[in-house]
């Protein structure tokens, strides 16, 4: 197996001028370490990849590479809707000694499915083991199973992080292929794990990491008992971390935990005050704050 367990889909932090708090960053995969996550995934949606410069994003790498040193995972985020940027970025992480890449469908763009087979395939010839990543409610197109079917005969094509909201769809993946499924919803981690997942790139795992590893572990040791009930408890977390587009509303949780400064970088901005409060009130109910 490559990729197995949590990995938490890493924030960005700013400082208050906008710039990457790298300092900050270097805190925050200590932090995920420290709750036991079995790797790390920075620059992806939750990073806020599409407001970074190319020097920054492969910055951001290296420091979590660095500083991870060995102990955990790192699957970066090189993915673009430019195929020649998506391998450029790839290329560069690898260089890094990055352990995996998320690769985000080309956003956008729409391609067909040739496409999307050569856009991966040119990725996946570079060598490092790559995760496909669906989100069609991100990219406006979704991988369709015969083309991860296809992909999964790559050597370096792994692994499918499946972020679509379809349990159904790790079901009809595995019985397609062997490739390896991670949930890409904390809130779907536990049935898709019983369907045949592995883990979950997690957003939650971002505040609450050691809690999200507690569910997974339980879940892929098939104690759904322990695992049921550590999803029931936060429930409610995982919905409400989603309450406005991620990833304000998790960013917003960090702070209130004194994790980070709440910056982002436009067009993304801070969420309403009342939804902040609902989000406060879950993080005390759940026993966060």
């Amino acid at each position: 197996m490559y990729f197995t367990g949590v990995y938490t889909a890493l924030a960005t932090p700013f400082a208050m001028d906008g710039s990457v708090d790298f300092q900050k960053l270097e805190e925050l995969v200590e932090f995920n370490i420290a709750g036991g996550v079995d790797g790390i995934v920075p620059v992806g949606t939750t990073g806020e990849s599409p407001t970074l410069r190319p020097d920054e994003h492969l910055r951001v790498v290296k420091t979590v590479v660095d500083v991870a040193a060995g102990r955990c995972k790192i699957i970066a985020g090189t993915g673009a809707n430019s195929t020649a940027e998506a391998v450029e970025l790839t290329a560069s992480a690898k260089e890094f000694g990055i352990d995996g890449t998320l690769q985000v469908t080309p956003y956008y763009n729409k391609p067909n499915r040739a496409g999307l087979i050569q856009h991966f395939t040119a990725v996946a010839d570079l060598g490092v083991p790559v995760v496909l990543y669906n989100v069609p409610g991100r990219s406006a197109i979704e991988i369709p199973l015969e083309v991860v079917a296809e992909l999964a005969q790559h050597e370096h094509v792994v692994s499918v992080k499946e972020a679509a909201g379809s349990v159904q769809r790790v079901t009809d993946i595995k019985n397609l292929c062997d490739i390896e499924v991670l949930s890409g919803d904390d809130s779907l981690a536990l049935p898709m794990i019983k369907e045949g997942a592995l883990g979950v790139i997690s957003v939650a795992s971002n505040i609450i990491p050691s809690e999200v590893v507690a569910l997974v572990s339980a879940a892929l040791a098939e104690d759904y008992g322990t695992a049921q009930a550590l999803h029931a408890k936060y429930a409610q977390l995982f919905d409400d971390l989603f309450i406005d587009t991620n990833p304000i509303p998790v960013k917003a949780a960090m702070a209130m935990k004194g994790l980070l400064e709440e910056t982002y970088r436009l067009p993304m901005c801070s969420m309403e005050e009342a939804k902040k409060e609902v989000l406060r009130a879950t993080l005390e109910s759940a026993g966060v704050l």
